[in-house]
């Protein structure tokens, strides 16, 4: 996937200025749970996370994969060691080509997107692939179904893949720096032609990924600077606040644990870490002080005296300049272009 300039200021704030991504954001303490936590994948294969799901069925294992030039591999991981427990290889597909989303439908059915355009919106068609989790998990070959996906108004870039946990029904957000849309899929996916996305309502993002919560009422989008949370509103969302997005180095996934109630980001890289908060709505777990590990600030909102950037990043004074600085550095690239 291409890297945009606005990962520059990621890296020079995560790594320059140093600044924890919970004093960053003025949050206390977060517990830790079975599944629910935050954890780092160690598996050296694993170099470009770009998508994560939590198991239903094998409490505490988020599947992941790698954005492109890997192959047709899936990798659970347990979270309570960040060890790989799992790879799948997938046969029945063509060679996957950009990878960028996996989500868990109806049944235990493990649905990949292999939906990015690195030629910014131009390929005819880009498809999804769906199998059955395994029950045991362990290296294995799997056979999936592949679709082939088109849009409506278009070949467009999207990194963002949600299916509904109760209908089963595919959707897609396209990745757009002023905002993109939500796309909708047909009522079932056909493996013998074309299925149509249609455009349905913006998403107000440059959304690097999504997910549904487990009970299909709310929608997470995230970007690589910050994060809107949605109701879902039966497939036309509504917009209701701001996520408290880690600042990562190159932030590429998003879901929510099984039980719905934190929601875990992940970035690129080797030895990348996912990192979890309070999903919103949730109740605040036994020892978080009532406050789910949001501090003063809750999922929604900034805390007193903090800048808040790209719907979610709570930054402060030094660092909100750097951002200046380099957005100013942009601005000047643009006009020489």
């Amino acid at each position: 996937m291409r890297r945009p300039f606005a990962l520059l200021a990621a890296a020079l704030l995560t790594g320059a200025l140093a600044v924890p991504a919970s004093a960053a954001e003025g949050e206390g303490p977060r517990t830790r749970s079975a599944g629910d936590g935050g954890f780092t994948i160690k598996d050296p294969r694993i170099t470009e996370s770009s998508g994560l799901a939590a198991s239903r069925q094998h409490p505490g294992i988020y599947w992941t994969h790698n954005d492109s030039d890997d192959g047709p591999y899936l990798y659970a991981v347990d979270s309570a060691t960040g060890e790989t427990v799992a790879r799948l290889t997938l046969t029945g597909i063509g060679s996957p080509r950009d990878v960028e989303a996996i989500s868990i439908g109806p049944g235990n059915r493990i649905f990949v997107g292999d939906i990015g355009d690195n030629l910014g919106g131009t390929w005819p068609h880009v498809w999804i692939y769906e199998l059955p989790e395994p029950e045991e998990l362990s290296d294995r070959t799997v056979r999936a179904t592949q679709y082939v996906v088109t849009y409506a108004d278009g070949a467009r870039d999207a990194e963002s893949m949600v299916v509904h946990p109760k209908t089963g029904r595919v959707y897609i957000i396209d990745k757009n720096e002023d905002g993109g849309h939500l796309y909708e899929g047909p009522a079932e996916l056909s493996a013998s032609g074309p299925n149509v996305f249609r455009r349905t309502v913006p998403i107000d993002l440059w959304a690097t990924d999504a997910a549904l919560s487990p009970d299909g009422e709310h929608l997470a989008v995230r970007g690589y600077l910050g994060g809107i949370h949605y109701a879902w509103n039966d497939g036309k969302p509504q917009r209701k606040g701001r996520l408290s997005v880690p600042l990562q180095g190159q932030g590429e996934s998003v879901t929510f644990s099984a039980d719905g109630t934190r929601i875990l980001y992940g970035t690129e890289g080797t030895q990348s870490p996912v990192e979890a908060r309070e999903a919103p709505g949730a109740k605040a777990a036994e020892g978080d002080g009532g406050d789910g590990g949001q501090g003063s600030s809750g999922a929604d909102g900034a805390a007193a005296g903090d800048d808040a950037l790209g719907d979610g990043v709570k930054l402060g004074g030094a660092a909100v300049a750097v951002i200046c600085v380099l957005l100013f550095a942009l601005g000047r690239r643009r006009r020489r272009g």
